[in-house]
């Protein structure tokens, strides 16, 4: 039996033409009900109003909250650096976003533990897994944090 053998056992039924005289049962108001904004044309509620009950939204409890201090981060997994990049490179920010593994450019870059290392790379990035620090360093790499090495690179004033 293949996709176009198949038949369907319950015939379609065709769309109920309203409107059309009062002999045919739906005539005069159309199944609109008399008058109000739901009779006229170009009307439609709004989405999830519910008929003036309290909606679904407003009934269910709130919970957490929106973390003012939140931080979000350009992550990026060790598997991907390890198949992308060579011995003894020095792999950063603007390597990766030329090489269009990471998305946003103005968000820190995490280096997270997920894959192995088997080449010694000279990863810089503002923050690293645990995981991910030690499999760099067990293969004879460099974690270099980003931000410490930008406050030493800047013009003492």
């Amino acid at each position: 039996m293949k996709l176009h053998e198949l038949h369907n056992t319950v015939p379609r039924q065709s769309r109920k033409r309203v409107g059309r005289g009062d002999g045919s049962g739906n005539g005069r108001t159309a199944g609109r009900g008399d008058k109000g904004a739901g009779a006229r044309s170009g009307y439609s509620r709004r989405p999830h109003f519910e008929g003036g009950q309290i909606p679904l939204i407003r009934r269910l409890p709130k919970r957490g909250f929106n973390n003012p201090n939140h931080l979000e981060y350009n992550v990026i997994n060790l598997d991907v650096i390890e198949e992308n990049f060579e011995k003894d490179q020095l792999i950063d920010k603007q390597v990766l976003m030329a090489s269009g593994l990471l998305g946003k450019s103005d968000l820190p870059l995490k280096i997270l533990g997920d894959g192995d290392v088997s080449k010694a790379l000279t990863i810089k990035a503002d923050k690293f897994s645990a995981s991910a620090r030690e499999k760099i360093e067990r293969a004879g790499g460099k974690c270099v944090d980003a931000k410490a090495t930008a406050e030493t690179d800047a013009p003492a004033s």
